[in-house]
This record gives structure tokens, sequence and C-alpha cells, in this order.
């Protein structure tokens, strides 16, 4: 039988999970408490059941039988599972609480921000030992989905980094969580052309005029290379979150268009990448 348990940060999408994998054909279960896993796997594994795959949701809730998710698991004799740890930067969850308006289960007497970072060093441990991390800060239900099928259903290499290729305009800030930041405006800017002036970099008069000069296509050639030595190096040292900034002066023309150029090349490099174009809004004269 093919156990997963799905655990992580609360307000990582934890439940979102578990429906995908119900619809696949997993046999869910939320929030058991570990100390109930050997029993439960012992039911699921009677001759008259026909459960071939389970997805335990697992998480803070359990409180200190938590600690203990290992010694049930090999209680149980499941040699054939994997843990699926779900995670989110901060902020993001932060944001996620205030608009559903539900209480963190370890910020009841404390603030919502200690709760966050209480959890986040309880679950050190197992998530140091999952077998597939998943950061879901910048990534959509239907992103979210495909990873899932790309795992459970496709059984496609598992790309652990998320990758987030951002554009942005200097003239707005640089974003706070960018890991990884690239000034481009030393490329000529659409912006006085007065017929690409009101174009952003996701029309294509506009890529044309930024990608034909060489300076941009050599930093193109240096950048992929820079990104692509520094991938690995991040995988291996158990990075699972990159974000990228590619800032212009207004975000709309340069930055676009080589965020662009970018999130192209590492998708087609097979890569978990999404990008934001944070700035191209802003300003509008349309």
């Amino acid at each position: 039988m093919n156990t997963v348990i799905v655990t992580g940060m609360s307000g990582a999408g934890k439940s979102t999970v578990l429906r995908f994998l119900e619809d696949i054909g997993f046999f869910c279960v939320d929030n058991l408490p570990p100390s109930l896993i050997p029993k439960f796997m012992e039911l699921c594994s009677t001759r008259d059941t026909e459960i071939e795959q389970v997805a335990l949701g697992i998480d803070i809730r359990g409180g200190r039988l938590f600690d203990d998710l290992f010694s049930y698991i090999s209680e149980a004799d499941s040699e054939n599972y994997s843990i699926l740890f779900l995670d989110a930067a901060d902020d993001v969850l932060i944001k996620r609480y205030k608009e559903s308006r539900r209480n963190h289960p370890l910020a009841k007497s404390d603030s919502l921000v200690s709760g966050i970072e209480q959890e986040r060093k309880l679950l050190e441990n197992i998530k140091s030992k999952a077998d597939y991390i998943i950061d879901t800060s910048f990534i959509l239900s239907r992103q979210l989905k495909e990873k899932i099928n790309d795992i459970f259903v496709s059984n496609q290499k598992f790309d652990s980094l998320m990758i987030t290729v951002q554009s942005f305009g200097f003239k707005y800030g640089i974003p706070s969580d960018a890991d990884l930041v690239f000034d481009v405006r030393f490329i000529p800017n659409p912006f006085y052309i007065q017929e690409l002036k009101l174009l952003t970099g996701n029309d294509q008069p506009v890529r044309d005029y930024v990608m034909k000069w060489e300076e941009c296509k050599v930093f193109m050639k240096h950048l992929l290379d820079m990104i692509s030595f520094l991938i690995p190096n991040y995988i291996k040292e158990g990075k699972n979150r990159l974000v990228i900034g590619i800032g212009c002066t207004g975000g709309k023309h340069r930055s676009v268009t080589l965020a662009n150029e970018l999130y192209s090349s590492l998708k087609m490099s097979g890569h978990s990448v999404t990008i934001n174009h944070r700035d191209i809004d802003k300003d509008a004269k349309r």
C-alpha cells in the first residue's frame, strides 16, 4: 500500500492537496492523531478494504503526539511511505490567516507571528526528512494540482526548488522577498519610443525592440549560465524557494521582457517556475 504523509505549515495548503490526492484515487484522512496510525493502517490493509493508496493529513494540531510520528509509522510496519511537506513564506501565511480570519493553532494566546515562528521550529525535523517540499507562496491552485499530478500520477522527477521570476520597477522599490536582483536599466528604454510607450514587455513590438540590442543578448546568456549554475547548488543546500527579481525603471518594458525570457528558458529546462509582473499595471494610461 502506497502511503503519503501530507504535512507542513498551517495555511500552506494541506487541505487543498488532500482534495487533489483524493481526486486521483487516494483514500484521504485529515488530522489523524499519529497514535492512531498503526490501527488505521492495519484496517486499510485488510483484504476486504481494497485500499491501495492512502494520504494522511497530519499537522501541528496533533499536539505533542506529532513528535512521535515516525515511531508510529514504524509501528504500523509501513515501509512504502513518503512525506510531502507544504511550506510558504511567513508574510504569505500571515496574509492568508488574516484573509480567512481563522486562528493559528499555536497563536491562541500569542501573536500570529509568534505562532508561525513556533510552528516552523517544531516542524524542522519532519521537514528535513521530507521526500517532497512544495512552497506554495506564489503558485496558483491549478499549478499546485499540476505538481501533485506530476509527482503521484506521471511519476516525473521532482524539483523541490520553486522558482519565481518577478519583474519590478525600481521607482516602486526592490521586492523584499527577492533572493537575486538584476538591474536591466542599462538596456535602451522603449518608454521613449512613442509607439511603444503605452505597451508593455508582454507585447511583441516591445519584446522585439528590447531583444534586438547586443548587450541584452549577452546579458541573457550570462544570466542563464549563472542561474543554471546556482540552481543545483541551491537544491543541494536544501533551499526550496528562489525569487529572482529583474528590475527596470517602471517595471513595464525591459524588466517584463527579460523576466519572460528567463521564465520561458527555465520552464523549457523542466524547472518548477512561476512568473509575476509586480508593477506592470501601475500608472497605466491606456
